[in-house]
Protein backbone atom coordinates (compact mmCIF):
# COMPACT_ATOMS: atom_id res chain seq x y z
CA UNK A 1 0.00 0.00 0.00
CA UNK A 2 0.87 3.46 -0.62
CA UNK A 3 0.05 6.32 1.83
CA UNK A 4 -0.48 9.86 0.43
CA UNK A 5 -0.66 12.58 2.81
CA UNK A 6 -4.06 15.20 1.67
CA UNK A 7 -3.81 18.75 3.29
CA UNK A 8 -5.72 17.29 6.53
CA UNK A 9 -3.83 16.06 9.42
CA UNK A 10 -4.66 12.53 9.86
CA UNK A 11 -6.84 12.05 6.32
CA UNK A 12 -4.73 9.68 4.19
CA UNK A 13 -5.32 8.28 0.42
CA UNK A 14 -4.13 4.99 0.42
CA UNK A 15 -3.08 3.30 -3.29
CA UNK A 16 -3.10 -0.65 -3.47
CA UNK A 17 -0.02 -1.49 -5.13
CA UNK A 18 -0.99 -3.80 -8.07
CA UNK A 19 0.51 -7.51 -8.46
CA UNK A 20 -0.45 -8.84 -12.28
CA UNK A 21 0.23 -11.90 -13.67
CA UNK A 22 -1.71 -14.31 -16.25
CA UNK A 23 -4.43 -15.05 -13.22
CA UNK A 24 -4.96 -11.73 -12.81
CA UNK A 25 -4.35 -8.83 -10.05
CA UNK A 26 -3.96 -9.04 -6.28
CA UNK A 27 -3.35 -6.54 -3.91
CA UNK A 28 -3.78 -5.57 -0.45
CA UNK A 29 -6.35 -3.47 0.56
CA UNK A 30 -5.41 -2.97 4.47
CA UNK A 31 -3.17 -4.78 6.98
CA UNK A 32 -2.92 -3.59 10.33
CA UNK A 33 0.46 -3.45 10.91
CA UNK A 34 1.64 -1.56 7.93
CA UNK A 35 -1.72 0.91 8.74
CA UNK A 36 0.06 0.58 12.85
CA UNK A 37 3.08 2.09 11.00
CA UNK A 38 2.09 4.89 9.85
CA UNK A 39 0.13 6.04 13.18
CA UNK A 40 -3.24 5.26 11.64
CA UNK A 41 -6.21 3.74 12.95
CA UNK A 42 -5.71 0.01 13.04
CA UNK A 43 -9.09 -1.48 14.78
CA UNK A 44 -12.21 -1.67 12.35
CA UNK A 45 -15.24 -3.11 13.82
CA UNK A 46 -17.81 -2.91 10.96
CA UNK A 47 -17.75 -3.45 7.34
CA UNK A 48 -20.85 -1.55 5.08
CA UNK A 49 -21.78 -1.75 1.72
CA UNK A 50 -23.73 1.02 -0.41
CA UNK A 51 -25.00 0.66 -3.41
CA UNK A 52 -26.49 3.65 -5.47
CA UNK A 53 -28.18 2.58 -8.99
CA UNK A 54 -28.03 5.96 -10.35
CA UNK A 55 -25.68 8.36 -11.33
CA UNK A 56 -25.93 11.36 -9.29
CA UNK A 57 -26.56 9.79 -6.05
CA UNK A 58 -25.95 11.57 -2.89
CA UNK A 59 -25.26 10.34 0.63
CA UNK A 60 -24.18 12.03 3.44
CA UNK A 61 -22.75 13.97 4.92
CA UNK A 62 -22.41 12.23 8.38
CA UNK A 63 -20.52 11.60 10.80
CA UNK A 64 -20.66 10.23 14.47
CA UNK A 65 -20.29 12.91 17.60
CA UNK A 66 -17.65 11.32 21.16
CA UNK A 67 -17.67 9.35 22.38
CA UNK A 68 -18.79 7.57 19.37
CA UNK A 69 -16.69 9.70 16.21
CA UNK A 70 -15.80 6.76 14.19
CA UNK A 71 -12.68 6.75 11.47
CA UNK A 72 -13.80 5.22 7.95
CA UNK A 73 -11.50 3.50 4.79
CA UNK A 74 -13.84 3.82 2.15
CA UNK A 75 -13.09 2.27 -0.93
CA UNK A 76 -15.11 2.15 -4.26
CA UNK A 77 -15.65 -1.61 -5.36
CA UNK A 78 -17.48 -0.72 -8.47
CA UNK A 79 -18.28 2.53 -10.72
CA UNK A 80 -16.73 5.76 -9.24
CA UNK A 81 -17.64 8.50 -6.80
CA UNK A 82 -16.61 11.83 -5.43
CA UNK A 83 -15.81 11.20 -1.75
CA UNK A 84 -16.17 14.39 -0.29
CA UNK A 85 -14.78 15.31 3.51
CA UNK A 86 -15.25 18.00 5.47
CA UNK A 87 -13.41 18.82 9.01
CA UNK A 88 -15.13 19.37 11.88
CA UNK A 89 -12.64 19.55 14.58
CA UNK A 90 -12.24 22.99 16.03
CA UNK A 91 -8.86 22.93 16.92
CA UNK A 92 -7.61 22.04 13.24
CA UNK A 93 -5.76 24.33 11.35
CA UNK A 94 -8.37 23.01 8.01
CA UNK A 95 -11.54 23.74 10.69
CA UNK A 96 -14.75 23.93 8.02
CA UNK A 97 -12.31 22.84 4.98
CA UNK A 98 -13.87 20.26 2.64
CA UNK A 99 -12.18 18.49 -0.28
CA UNK A 100 -12.99 15.63 -2.74
CA UNK A 101 -11.61 12.28 -4.12
CA UNK A 102 -12.31 10.27 -7.12
CA UNK A 103 -12.25 6.56 -6.26
CA UNK A 104 -13.11 4.25 -8.42
CA UNK A 105 -13.07 0.86 -8.75
CA UNK A 106 -10.22 0.99 -11.71
CA UNK A 107 -8.08 3.17 -9.66
CA UNK A 108 -7.97 0.97 -6.23
CA UNK A 109 -7.43 4.48 -4.71
CA UNK A 110 -9.00 4.26 -0.80
CA UNK A 111 -9.73 7.16 1.63
CA UNK A 112 -9.25 6.97 5.54
CA UNK A 113 -11.34 9.49 6.93
CA UNK A 114 -10.22 10.14 10.79
CA UNK A 115 -12.76 10.86 13.47
CA UNK A 116 -14.13 14.42 13.66
CA UNK A 117 -14.93 14.58 9.91
CA UNK A 118 -18.13 14.93 8.13
CA UNK A 119 -18.57 12.29 5.43
CA UNK A 120 -20.57 11.62 1.91
CA UNK A 121 -20.01 10.83 -1.38
CA UNK A 122 -21.73 11.27 -4.77
CA UNK A 123 -21.82 8.96 -7.75
CA UNK A 124 -20.09 9.25 -11.23
CA UNK A 125 -21.92 6.23 -12.61
CA UNK A 126 -24.76 4.21 -12.43
CA UNK A 127 -24.81 0.78 -10.59
CA UNK A 128 -21.71 1.71 -8.02
CA UNK A 129 -20.71 0.10 -5.13
CA UNK A 130 -19.30 1.71 -2.03
CA UNK A 131 -17.47 -0.60 0.72
CA UNK A 132 -15.91 0.60 4.12
CA UNK A 133 -14.85 -0.14 7.41
CA UNK A 134 -15.74 1.65 10.32
CA UNK A 135 -13.95 1.79 13.68
CA UNK A 136 -17.05 1.96 16.02
CA UNK A 137 -19.94 0.63 15.41
CA UNK A 138 -22.91 2.83 13.90
CA UNK A 139 -24.88 4.84 17.24
CA UNK A 140 -28.32 6.27 16.30
CA UNK A 141 -28.01 8.47 19.24
CA UNK A 142 -24.42 10.18 17.90
CA UNK A 143 -25.43 10.46 14.55
CA UNK A 144 -25.36 13.88 12.86
CA UNK A 145 -25.10 15.23 9.25
CA UNK A 146 -24.47 18.44 7.17
CA UNK A 147 -26.64 18.98 4.48
CA UNK A 148 -25.24 18.66 0.97
CA UNK A 149 -26.00 22.16 0.31
CA UNK A 150 -25.47 23.75 3.52
CA UNK A 151 -24.42 27.47 3.00
CA UNK A 152 -21.23 27.39 5.80
CA UNK A 153 -19.73 24.36 4.16
CA UNK A 154 -20.19 25.48 0.31
CA UNK A 155 -19.09 21.70 -0.74
CA UNK A 156 -18.88 22.14 -4.42
CA UNK A 157 -20.51 18.75 -5.59
CA UNK A 158 -19.71 17.67 -9.49
CA UNK A 159 -23.81 17.83 -10.15
CA UNK A 160 -26.93 18.41 -8.88
CA UNK A 161 -27.87 15.05 -7.11
CA UNK A 162 -30.29 12.51 -8.71
CA UNK A 163 -31.31 10.76 -5.59
CA UNK A 164 -30.84 11.25 -1.74
CA UNK A 165 -32.49 10.33 1.49
CA UNK A 166 -35.07 12.64 3.28
CA UNK A 167 -32.60 12.66 6.16
CA UNK A 168 -29.87 13.57 4.20
CA UNK A 169 -31.56 16.72 2.85
CA UNK A 170 -32.63 17.70 5.32
CA UNK A 171 -29.90 18.43 7.87
CA UNK A 172 -29.86 21.47 9.75
CA UNK A 173 -27.85 24.46 8.89
CA UNK A 174 -24.86 23.95 10.60
CA UNK A 175 -24.04 26.53 13.52
CA UNK A 176 -20.09 27.32 13.90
Amino acid sequence: MIFRNTIFEGAKLIDVERHADARGMFGRVFCAEEFRAQGLPDTFVQQNISVSARRGTLRGMHYQVAPHAEAKLVRCTRGAIIDVILDLRPESSTFMQWAGFELTAENLTQLLVPQGFAHGFQTLADDTEVNYLVSYPYTPAAERGVRWDDPVAAISWPMVPTEMSDKDRNWPDLDV
